[in-house]
């Protein structure tokens, strides 16, 4: 079957790498989880008692790990949020917890840039994240380790260093919800599938970034991230 003639150049499908081999995961959306640590509850000053949500950017805002990339415009407060993701497989809607990791096809590491000012003032005005959440460059993501190989990790340190020391550190057992119940509850709002990628939350600790800061940053068991700011 021949493909149609489009109007303009056909897009391709962000990839992440695989680790340990050639291969490539297509990506086709980012979901993340918002508050789904306690302590990161509490240092941004939200209700704890509120349950976490779910907001999305753009697969074209990963940046693979080792880049280069500019400090974001029109903030003064860009922060880094260091995450597991999960790598979907499969997908489908009202996906049970007892069976979500069957979707599963790995895990990775992520940084959830954030212009924070721009977040609190869309907040303040009851109006959409995407200013402050959704922007070029806004998603660093490294390789994928498969579940296959490594399992479905949910216990083990998640941290982030800036320029060598330490900003971020937690343990994923601390995240309130796990990665069984984030699949189930977002196969609700929305039918999940292969190439969706789930960006599972972040530690305390998040602070400001500055043009020519190093981020390394990883959670154990699988590939570190790292990536400068111009």
């Amino acid at each position: 079957m021949s493909l149609p003639e489009t109007v303009i150049p056909a897009l391709d499908y962000p990839m992440l790498p695989v680790a340990g081999t050639a291969k490539k995961f297509p990506v086709r959306r980012i979901w993340c989880v918002g508050r789904n640590f306690l302590e990161h509850i509490r240092e941004l000053g939200n209700d704890e008692r509120n349950p976490p949500f779910f907001f999305a950017k753009h697969a074209d805002m990963i940046v693979p790990s080792g880049a280069t990339i500019p400090f974001p415009g029109l903030t003064k407060d860009c922060q880094h949020e260091v995450e597991m993701i999960v790598a979907l497989k499969s997908g489908g809607a009202n996906i049970s917890p007892e069976t979500a990791l069957d979707h599963v096809y790995g895990y990775g590491v992520s940084i959830d840039l954030t212009r924070r000012d721009l977040q609190m003032a869309s907040r303040k005005k009851e109006q959409p994240w995407e200013i402050g959440k959704s922007f070029d460059n806004s998603a660093p993501c490294g390789p994928l380790r498969a579940a296959s190989e490594i399992g479905h990790p949910a216990k083990g340190k998640i941290w982030l260093n800036v320029n060598g020391k330490e900003r971020q550190i937690g343990d994923l057992n601390q995240m309130i919800w796990n990665v069984p119940e984030i699949i189930a509850r977002l196969s609700l709002q929305v039918t999940l599938g292969a190439g969706d990628i789930i960006m599972t939350g972040t530690p305390k600790g998040v602070a400001a970034i500055a043009p020519g800061d190093r981020i390394e940053c990883g959670v154990e068991g699988l590939e570190p991230l790292s990536v400068n700011i111009a």
